[in-house]
């Protein structure tokens, strides 16, 4: 629906979006030595184990990509003989557990590594047409998500305990979306942390059922996770803020906490999806990420002005939305590889010879089609990935233009490849009825539609913003020198406008003109990828 993101009501979502060996004795042979480095609005803190002559960290680091993504196949080769249908959550979890204590990839990596982060997920969702969404959810919800999170948001002492994570394979979730608050939503939260003065703690609590934290993978297993609440100090709220907690301990969710498993799904049953309710749960002051934000004197205090916490956490949607889009890729090519495998061996009956299935005029072209249009997508989302990488490990926010990029990238990756391959399961035949096949895993690219922002919302987005800039600063050069999103974008202001008056309703007026709202994001979104491209 379109009513929480008309042009009177998406203030929330504007905001958010401005083998090696194993380890396994490793501790002793690190001394931990964080670095730090400048970061635009404030301090980044690398806490990265000291490499000493000999050890797997040393020879990790040094490894090349190649090298490195060899060792991280290794590492991930069992993943093949997962039983998807069977596995338990904490089998799956403990698959997880051990990938994460390896040490291939560092949680700080996500900086220092960037290459690395986005390739780890790249290699993962090659698994996708086999073992479905689960494995690679839970991955990135761990990495990406939550640690990441702790790393853009977090104090040294915070980002330090990310160390003791991956030593000990402790596994993190995200508890951010909400049952009243779902992909429909943007950045809501209704999840309160109470600053108490006298004991110097916050009380979490969902007031309601509604507040329930919803969706959350790795939720039943995970022993950590990064809450979102909105923060009050003396009854005043300061909107959404990040708390890390523990989530279990010694087995069992810690006091306060409630689990619900959401249930049996059409795909990924091998990870575990939970809703997750706070009663009352006391934190300590130290939960709270506050490098950004914090509270001195039981007062509030903002430590970067202009650098609200709210934006910090819509952070983490950036390298999410490119590592989503490679994801929807990388799924669909191994769909498309594997099915004209079976095509160029399949003959078919015809009055003369017998032509191979993938010599069938709808297939050949499909193919042919599939490939040009993916060679495209792969070239502009490793742009983004690119110069995302570079804004990471130089500690940089990145420019308008990148974060407008990336939110094209994201949909178009995603619904590109959703329309494709259903046309090429509606082509090959009674192939892609045959368990096995990589199609009844399609449902991991709606997975990746409603990831990191959906694709609707994303687009209303995109429209919302260019008729504000339109309504703010109408085009003043003759309408016959007007492009095409121009035109488009004045058109569609303009019926707002008049349906607004004639109905006294902002909101119904825009809900009314959905497809042209959509229309515009076409329009927008192509734009955008021209100008990207063309920039060097």
């Amino acid at each position: 629906m379109l009513t929480r993101f008309g042009p009177s009501s998406v203030v929330a979502w504007h905001r958010a979006a401005a083998v090696a060996r194993p380890l396994s004795a490793r501790s002793s042979l690190w001394k931990k030595n964080p670095s730090f480095a400048p970061v635009e609005g404030g301090k980044r803190f690398l806490s990265t184990p000291q490499a000493t002559e000999g050890s797997t960290t040393l020879v990790i680091s040094k490894m090349t990509i190649d090298e490195w993504a060899e060792a991280f196949k290794k590492a991930t080769i069992d993943l093949a003989k997962m039983d998807i249908h069977g596995i338990s959550y904490l089998e799956s979890a403990k698959r997880m557990r051990e990938l994460l204590k390896t040490g291939l990839l560092r949680h700080t990596d996500l900086n220092n590594n960037p290459e690395r982060f986005f390739l780890a997920h790249r290699l993962l969702a090659r698994h996708a047409p086999q073992l479905g969404p689960g494995f690679w959810i839970r991955f990135t919800v761990h990495y990406n998500l939550c640690a990441g999170t702790v790393l853009g948001l977090g104090n040294e002492e915070q980002v330090k305990l990310l160390d003791e994570w991956q030593e000990q394979g402790m596994l993190g979730c995200f508890s951010l979306t909400e049952k009243l608050a779902g992909v429909n939503s943007g950045l809501v939260v209704n999840t309160r942390a109470d600053w108490d003065a006298a004991s110097q703690t916050f009380t979490l609590d969902s007031p309601d059922l509604g507040a329930y934290k919803n969706w959350i993978s790795q939720g039943l297993v995970a022993d950590k996770t990064v809450a979102v609440a909105d923060l009050f100090i003396k009854g005043k709220s300061y909107g959404p803020h990040a708390f890390m907690m523990n989530l279990r301990e010694d087995r069992k969710p810690v006091p306060g906490v409630i689990l619900e498993d959401m249930g049996k799904k059409t795909v990924g049953n091998d990870l575990d999806n939970a809703a997750i309710g706070f009663q009352k749960v006391v934190l300590p002051k130290s939960a709270l990420l506050n490098r950004f934000a914090d509270i001195e004197g039981d007062e509030y205090v903002q430590k970067v002005k202009g650098m609200p916490v709210f934006h910090m956490i819509g952070q983490r949607l950036f390298t999410g939305r490119v590592a989503v889009a490679q994801a929807a890729l990388e799924f669909r090519r191994g769909l498309f590889e594997g099915t004209k495998q079976y095509a160029e061996r399949k003959k078919c009956w015809a009055p003369k010879g017998e032509p191979m299935l993938s010599n069938i005029p709808q297939l050949k072209a499909i193919f042919a089609e599939n490939e040009r249009k993916q060679a495209f997508l792969d070239e502009f989302v490793g742009k983004c990935e690119a110069e995302l990488s570079n804004c990471l490990k130089n500690n940089k926010l990145p420019t308008i233009e990148l974060v407008e990029a990336i939110a094209v990238a994201k949909v178009k990756a995603v619904e590109e490849s959703i329309e494709i391959t259903h046309r090429l399961q509606n082509e090959v035949g009674s192939y892609a009825l045959m368990a096995g096949t990589g199609f009844e895993q399609k449902d991991f690219l709606t997975c990746c539609k409603f990831a990191e922002g959906d694709s609707r919302i994303l687009m209303q987005k995109m429209a919302r913003d260019r008729l504000r800039q339109v309504e703010k600063k109408p085009p003043t050069t003759p309408q016959a020198e007007w492009d095409e999103e121009t035109k488009a974008c004045v058109a569609l202001g303009s019926k707002i406008a008049k349906d607004a008056k004639a109905c006294g309703d902002k909101q119904q007026a825009w809900d009314d003109n959905w497809e042209g709202v959509y229309e515009l994001a076409e329009i927008i979104m192509q734009k955008t990828i021209s100008n990207y491209m063309a920039a060097k």
